[in-house]
């Protein structure tokens, strides 16, 4: 089957040029003129590549791309820009583009481009398949970590996971409480059952009554159909309900009757709706403190705190981040299709150095970051330190780390000391330097005379 290609650009010859160039290499490629019409064919269809113009009428292709990611069956991105703006295509990459290129560009070059995204697809979708094909291994692996207290909290997840009990989450912001609950999910008697998640945090709360609990037509202007609410799209499932340290007030009430009686009232409605779920709940906070001060109800507290689950921060369990890094680094190989093969020493010890505000979050988001200006291979210290926002010299953990510089900078001085490296290992033969870097002599030079390297 011929892999499936829509280019969204709003010039008419470049839509035929670039139609004609696909088809002619057996590809079957549709063209949209806009970022919107682009949205309504990948409503209707799934691509294996998505070619999106950062400039379009309306909606740009930045603005685009969270949009097009919402769907996880489609395939991969890469954006055209016509002025050339690193800054432009860095914050695509960013947002969840594959690669991109400049206008005008060689049609051979983006052939190149477009067989590597597509390979990438077609290695990813090799995966489902075989993930599909083999048994599920134990859910509770997924839990990474070694360290005695991960070991406790894997072995209190299997213990509680086949009751039917509600279960409380603590921990801070980034720990992993959300993936404690999958998890407790698959191992529990639900498995089978949809598994719905809520943040009682991002929506507000004018919303939140009808997201929880549905609504009736006519409940409220706009209200033309009835909507089920999370719990009833949970039903003989698990919902998950997460921050619930930020549900106000009222809604407290509405929950702990929905607790007690296993039923909804929908906005508007008339008669309960009976609900069968297991309710997790999750939050970052201090219930208990909130309880003294009014912010959250103890008899509610109580009903959710039947059974409960402690995450520790990552600063307590430093003996996890090689597995966790490891962990993380095999999945950024398949998402972002680049070939890292482990993490330095010294790159290691910069990490262990961190005190991990952010936790697990924080530590999958600058690996990503030191990914994607990492040259491949192992990953170094200094792709580290740029991604943590340090200095990039020696002093960096002697420095006030409250100071930064910016991105782009950074990723010009991190391509500077590459490509100084190479030339020092290859004795200055610029031949040599270009394939340690992987690059051709010819972008060599032109990244040399960038970096006035050449004199």
């Amino acid at each position: 089957m011929p892999a499936r290609i829509l280019v969204v650009d709003d010039e008419p010859s470049m839509q035929m040029a670039l139609r004609e160039f696909l088809a002619k290499r057996g590809y079957e490629t549709d063209v949209a003129g806009s970022a919107e019409a682009g949205l309504e064919k990948i409503r209707q269809k799934v691509y294996d590549l998505i070619l999106l113009d950062i400039r379009l009428p309306g909606m740009s292709g930045i603005e685009a791309i969270p949009h097009i990611r919402e769907s996880e069956s489609q395939g991969e991105i890469i954006v055209i820009t016509a002025h050339g703006s690193s800054e432009t295509a860095l914050q695509a990459v960013e947002r969840g583009a594959y690669d991109f290129f400049s206008k005008p560009f060689s049609l051979k070059e983006m052939e190149i481009v477009v067989r590597r995204a597509l390979e990438k697809r077609r290695l990813q979708e090799e995966i489902k398949a075989l993930r599909k094909q083999i048994p599920a291994a134990d859910p509770a692996e997924r839990i990474i970590g070694g360290s005695e207290c991960m070991k406790q909290v894997k072995a209190l997840v299997r213990r509680i996971a086949p009751l039917e009990t509600t279960v409380l989450i603590t921990g801070e912001s980034g720990t992993g409480k959300e993936l404690v609950a999958e998890v407790l999910h698959l191992l529990s008697r639900r498995a089978g059952g949809p598994f719905v998640m809520l943040n009682c945090a991002a929506i507000p709360d004018t919303l939140l009554e009808s997201e929880l609990f549905g609504f009736e037509r006519g409940a409220f202007t706009g209200a033309v159909s009835a909507k089920p609410g999370k719990f009833e799209l949970a039903n003989s499932g698990t919902i998950f309900l997460d921050e619930i340290g930020d549900m106000p007030a009222n809604l407290q009430a509405k929950l702990l009757r929905t607790l007690e009686r296993r039923e909804v009232d929908r906005l508007g409605g008339r008669m309960p709706i009976p609900v069968n779920v297991r309710i997790i709940a999750a939050t970052n906070q201090d219930l208990p403190e909130l309880i003294t001060k009014k912010a959250f109800r103890e008899d509610l507290y109580y009903r959710l705190n039947v059974a409960s689950i402690h995450v520790p921060p990552l600063r307590d369990r430093p003996e996890d981040l090689p597995l966790l890094a490891a962990h993380f680094l095999r999945g950024l190989n398949i998402r972002l299709g680049i070939h890292l093969t482990g993490i330095s020493k010294d790159a290691m010890e910069v990490l262990l150095n961190r005190d991990w505000p952010g936790n697990v979050r924080e530590l999958l988001n600058i690996l990503e970051r030191a990914a994607i200006v990492s040259a491949g291979g192992i990953l170094t210290a200094d792709a580290v330190k740029i991604a943590s926002r340090r200095f990039l010299n020696a002093l960096a953990d002697e420095e006030d780390e409250t100071e930064c510089i910016s991105l782009m900078e950074t990723l010009y001085e991190l391509e500077k000391r590459l490509i100084v490296s190479a030339l020092e290992k290859s004795g200055g033969v610029q031949a040599k330097a270009a394939k340690i870097l992987g690059l051709s002599p010819k972008n060599l030079w032109k990244k040399m005379r960038k970096h006035s390297l050449n004199d």
